[in-house]
């Protein structure tokens, strides 16, 4: 690359980057003037940097005010990016849970009307809830399935539920725990809303006899739910603790989140200790 285009790569990466401030997206753009003083450049070099990258869709201009700001192109790379992005750092910071936690823990994606396990991670043990990587679950009797719910609106969860059959997760209507899946959207929406309260998810055997989990949201750049961190157990090993779980769930979701979003890492796991549990995400 020459001197003159890396230059302008710089100059194009550092417009970018003035138009994803949070002072833009509040001001709903920013002048060409405002832009040069902010970059350090010449009004006219900004400008016509500004009129390449509207042609491409990185940028766009708005008609009445004149103002610039991020174009949907910039949004659309961000969101394939994501995925990738979430498959990366998401294995540190489900083995630095596993470590604090000892159950296996996993990252899931909404998947139409169901639940879609991307990444797991188990512990060493005999016993242990199934893995479920590349199988969908139910969106309404699990808790990654409430996580990923928390952006939705009522109306949006109930278009989502439409098709959807409400009750037991994936054993009989007669089955022990049954009655403690959601009966309905209504019931679903409250249920969501008290989880979305609390910062993570808890289900106590509606998804599985004898299974308890608790689950929490991971977001974007954006700050838009993408994915759930969760851990599932049986209910023997972990229903006295439940709570707990999720605060460390929310904990690792809020370390995962700040991955997706640029700010830092995922940190490799580290021996877990009596007072290391809580500050899982200041690494």
């Amino acid at each position: 690359m020459t001197v003159e285009g890396s230059s302008g790569l710089h100059r194009t990466v550092a417009i970018l980057t003035v138009l994803g401030s949070d002072e833009a997206a509040e001001q709903g753009g920013l002048g060409v003037v405002e832009i040069a003083r902010r970059v350090g450049k010449e009004k006219s070099q900004v400008s016509r940097a500004l009129k390449s990258m509207e042609q491409t869709g990185l940028v766009e201009r708005d008609p009445h005010s004149l103002v610039y700001r991020l174009g949907w192109r910039m949004f659309t790379l961000a969101a394939n990016a994501g995925r990738p992005r979430l498959l990366a750092e998401g294995p540190a910071v489900l083995k630095r849970l596993v470590s604090v936690l000892k159950e296996r823990v996993h990252v899931t994606v909404l998947c139409g009307d169901g639940v879609l396990t991307v990444l797991s991670e188990s512990p060493m043990r005999a016993i242990q809830a199934t893995g479920w990587v590349g199988r969908v679950t139910p969106l309404h009797s699990t808790s990654s399935g409430r996580a990923l719910l928390f952006d939705h609106s009522p109306d949006e969860i109930r278009l989502l539920c439409a098709e959807l059959s409400f009750g037991p997760g994936s054993y009989g209507a007669d089955a022990p725990g049954a009655s403690r899946a959601p009966r309905d959207a209504d019931d679903l929406i409250a249920r969501v809303d008290q989880s979305r309260k609390a910062g993570y998810a808890l289900v106590d055997e509606e998804f599985e006899a004898g299974l308890v989990a608790a689950a929490a949201p991971v977001r974007d750049f954006r700050g838009r739910v993408v994915a759930a961190v969760n851990v599932s157990a049986p209910a023997h090993r972990m229903s006295r603790d439940l709570d707990r779980a999720g605060r460390l769930t929310q904990a690792a979701a809020e370390q995962l989140s700040r991955a997706m979003a640029g700010i830092g890492s995922a940190a490799p796991p580290r021996p877990p200790t009596a007072c290391a549990a809580p500050s899982l995400v200041r690494t």
